[in-house]
């Protein structure tokens, strides 16, 4: 499926989601947001198999209440009636199964989610999520866009953190074009993040 065939690019995915037939349009909202569910599971303190267990839990109950819910963008986004289904099933498993935090930090995280159901430190980490995932897509949608070395010089400087010096040494370019190409990529990311957001909730 090409970028201009996605559901995201047509229509709202969130009234493309109300057709329960509607495959192309649950692909894309399972390729933004099953990583995201994942991830919050997983540094939650959830083992792989038990993150992937209940992403599915979620995703199944977004498929039966999504021809239900009644959007209103000013009680709050989608994104965070997901996020409550999310930290929900999770506080839900960790309290069921009462897990044993395998790292030194996952015994504070764990305390927090049981004794604080709606603290912001839970909904951080879910943005945070969030913000790498649309980030990723973004960034995949306008690869094509640029030249290899333009791409290369955003992404060694921007993502890897090499200094500008560095990068431009092992493309071949001057330190002044690796300013202008990341420049160029960051701006167009920019606008992709923002189309891909203003299209999942509008």
């Amino acid at each position: 499926m090409t970028v201009d065939d996605s559901p995201l690019t047509r229509a709202s995915l969130l009234i493309q989601l109300r057709d329960g037939n509607n495959q192309d349009a649950w692909r894309e909202f399972s390729q933004l947001y099953s990583p995201v569910i994942y991830g919050f599971a997983r540094k939650r303190g959830l083992q792989d198999a038990d993150a992937a267990d209940l992403m599915q839990d979620v995703m199944r109950s977004v498929s039966t209440a999504i021809g239900r819910l009644e959007y209103d963008r000013h009680a709050g986004t989608f994104r965070g009636w997901l996020f409550t289904i999310t930290r929900n099933k999770v506080f839900n498993f960790l309290s069921a199964r009462r897990i044993r935090p395998q790292g030194s930090g996952d015994s504070t995280t764990n305390q927090l989610l049981a004794e604080h159901p709606d603290t912001s430190v839970e909904s951080d980490a879910w943005e945070l999520e969030y913000q790498r995932r649309i980030a990723s897509l973004a960034m995949d949608r306008i690869k094509n866009e640029f030249q290899e070395k333009t791409w290369q010089a955003f992404w060694l400087t921007a993502v890897e953190g090499i200094a500008a010096g560095e990068a431009a040494a092992q493309i071949g370019i001057s330190p002044g074009a690796i300013y202008v190409a990341k420049s160029r990529v960051l701006s167009r990311l920019k606008e992709e993040v923002e189309t891909i957001e203003r299209q999942e909730e509008h």
